[in-house]
């Protein structure tokens, strides 16, 4: 036997040679994971605390498995084990586990023991795809080149237009300058020939016409200060900028949140109320932009992910560290819909009792990008909904009583507002 050569039992390498092919099992295997079922699984499950490139409630996880084997060095086996329930490896004493927890302010992630090998394998291989380098400037293109040649073909109307109005007046000075030539060679005089008695001298020596002419001015004059007064305080379209834009558009149309989640104090009070940014930040600690297709011609991708920043700054959010900073800073909303100070209206009264929509007075909230006054809100057309609307006293026993002595009273079985004393004065005047 020669010096520097060693000979392993048998058994040594059938270990060693197992453990070799465990590792490129291993690494085929975490190939072979289906990155379109991994998506749908991570947004399901994994998407309300990570991203794949940005740290949230939990850590990016953009190729999570490399990186964990480079530097911790921990296998498939590991992460399997932690996915499925990370208290347990906590509770161990796993060194790593501990970190993790201890890093993110104990908050312990959520076990899913119901996830298979082939469903961690998917997620896996979703979290293992490259990230795909945005298309954003070539939109900016086409966008201005559609929006240049939109302005050249506005400045060549007008400009067609211009010429056509220089045209017509150049006309009408040459056939004044030839009928004044052709009067002039006849022997016409132009004024004499235009010559006539004056209609004011005529029109004000006539006592009848003078005294429909004042009647007809003052009653006119009537018409235009009464409805010029009757508008007064009415904002029906008042539409105002609000220090951080919010799309009623995509919140209640787009995404189909109930109006009633920030307006939750409609249900009960007299107020609908302002909602608190807090309730902003139950979706926005995850949603920190918005998606591609978000956009169109007057908002784009990048104001509403400006907005989002003005949310951060106001609650004193730290987005790169996941924290509050304790430095707030306070939104100055401005109020759309305005009742004087003697009319009263109580939501929880139309709202709660009788089950009114909030479209019915405030229009199609959720096709509105910008929140607007969508009713006239006067007490006309108040009064016009107590005498349409009927109200629904089914499995209400505050009206059941009521309900029997009026019905019988008027001959109906449905009685509206106005019916049951929606029309008296004091229910909405102090």
């Amino acid at each position: 036997m020669k010096q520097g050569f060693k000979f392993y039992a048998p058994s040594k390498l059938l270990s060693t040679g197992l453990f070799f092919l465990t590792i490129i099992f291993t690494s085929l295997f975490a190939q072979d994971g289906d990155p379109v079922k991994g998506k749908s699984l991570f947004n399901a499950n994994c998407a309300a605390c990570h991203q794949l490139d940005k740290k949230m409630t939990g850590p990016a996880l953009r190729n999570v498995e490399a990186r964990l084997s480079e530097t911790e060095g921990l296998d498939r086996a590991w992460l399997n084990s932690w996915i499925r329930n990370s208290s347990a490896m906590i509770k161990s004493g796993d060194a790593y586990a501990n970190k993790i927890y201890a890093e993110y302010n104990g908050s312990a992630m959520t076990a899913f023991p119901q996830f298979s090998d082939e469903d961690i394998n998917n997620i896996l291989a979703y979290t293992a795809k490259e990230k795909a380098a945005p298309a954003v400037a070539v939109v900016g293109t086409s966008q201005a080149t559609v929006e240049s040649s939109s302005g050249v073909s506005q400045e060549i109307v007008l400009g067609a237009l211009a010429i056509l109005f220089g045209l017509l007046a150049l006309g009408l000075f040459l056939v004044n300058k030839t009928l004044r030539r052709f009067a002039s060679a006849n022997n016409v005089e132009i004024a004499e020939a235009i010559k006539r008695k004056s209609l004011w001298k005529a029109f004000v020596q006539n006592q009848f016409l003078m005294l429909v002419a004042a009647i007809f001015f003052l009653l006119s004059s009537a018409y235009f200060v009464y409805g010029y007064l009757s508008q007064v305080g009415v904002d029906q379209g008042y539409q105002p900028i609000q220090p951080i834009h919010y799309s009623h558009k995509i919140h209640a149309g787009d995404n189909g949140i109930d109006c009633k989640y920030c307006h939750s104090s409609a249900r009960v009070s007299k107020h609908s109320g302002i909602p608190a940014l807090n309730v902003c930040m139950n979706c926005h600690k995850s949603i920190y932009e918005v998606s591609e297709s978000t956009g169109n011609d007057e908002y784009s991708k990048e104001f509403y992910d400006g907005e989002i920043k003005k949310l951060y700054d106001a609650v004193g959010w730290d987005d790169a560290n996941q924290k509050y900073t304790g430095k707030t800073k306070p939104v100055k909303w401005v109020r759309i819909h305005n009742l004087p100070d003697f009319a009263y209206f109580n939501h929880s009264q139309h709202v709660t009792v009788a089950g009114l929509e909030c479209q019915t007075c405030h229009g199609p909230v959720e096709e509105m990008e910008v929140m607007y006054q969508f009713s006239p809100l006067t007490m006309g057309w108040c009064i016009n909904c107590h005498r349409e609307t009927n109200v629904k006293v089914q499995d209400n026993g505050y009206y059941e009583k009521i309900h029997k002595a009026l019905s019988k009273k008027y001959g109906v079985e449905q009685l509206t507002a106005a019916q049951m004393g929606g029309l008296e004065c004091g229910k909405c005047h102090y």
